[in-house]
């Protein structure tokens, strides 16, 4: 087994893990989910969002292997050539939302049982088909990771709660962060050097994503 893959399966797990419990947490009585949350989406819009980090794992893996060279940071990159519009990105998490169902936290638990034991069961090179390519699950699961905790970070911000995520989890977004980092324009270089030895500040907004 790939160590490093295994870290991962274990991170996606975590995190999923992790996004199910702030479900369950957010679901007080009364439940606000249709309080503000990140920009245009209410909590239950990000809940949506946030699902579909599984979610598409379960869509996009294949059957049989992939061959594909390409990393992590190449889906970004691909991700970044195709950038979805706006508005179909924030419908699509609104409708995610919706298909969840009125038990947020039941529906939330089903889909991260579902996938996380399917994920336990796949190899290294298991074949996954997205909209920007074909890419080998090591590749991919990372972003998912990313996905579920800057995302749950989110709902918890919206919703108050303290916490953080769980460390191998947060760790292995970081080194998908890093990469990022490190594979920015030649153009950032200079601001990014700056912020991360404390000499200066990035301006609001910017992202490596």
């Amino acid at each position: 087994m790939d160590e490093s893959f295994e870290t991962d399966r274990v991170a996606f797990g975590a995190a999923a893990r992790w996004f199910a419990e702030t479900v369950h947490e957010l679901d007080r009585v009364p439940a606000r989910w249709d309080d503000p949350a990140l920009g245009e989406w209410s909590r239950r819009d990000l809940v949506g969002h946030t699902s579909r980090a599984v979610l598409t794992v379960e869509q996009y893996v294949r059957p049989g292997s992939s061959d594909s060279d390409s990393r992590t940071v190449h889906y970004y990159r691909a991700v970044r050539g195709g950038r979805a519009d706006p508005d179909e990105v924030a419908d699509r998490g609104r409708r995610a939302g919706r298909d969840l169902g009125v038990d947020l936290p039941a529906s939330v638990d089903a889909l991260v049982r579902r996938v996380t034991g399917m994920v336990a069961g796949r190899a290294a090179d298991a074949r996954v088909e997205t909209p920007v390519g074909e890419w080998r699950l090591e590749a991919y699961l990372p972003t998912r990771v990313v996905e579920l905790v800057v995302h749950t970070g989110d709902l918890r911000t919206a919703g108050g709660l303290g916490g953080q995520a769980p460390e191998v989890a947060s760790r292995r977004a970081l080194v998908v962060l890093g990469a990022l980092v490190a594979d920015a324009p030649s153009a950032d270089a200079p601001r990014l050097l700056g912020a991360l030895t404390g000499r200066s500040a990035l301006s609001a907004g910017y992202t490596v994503l």
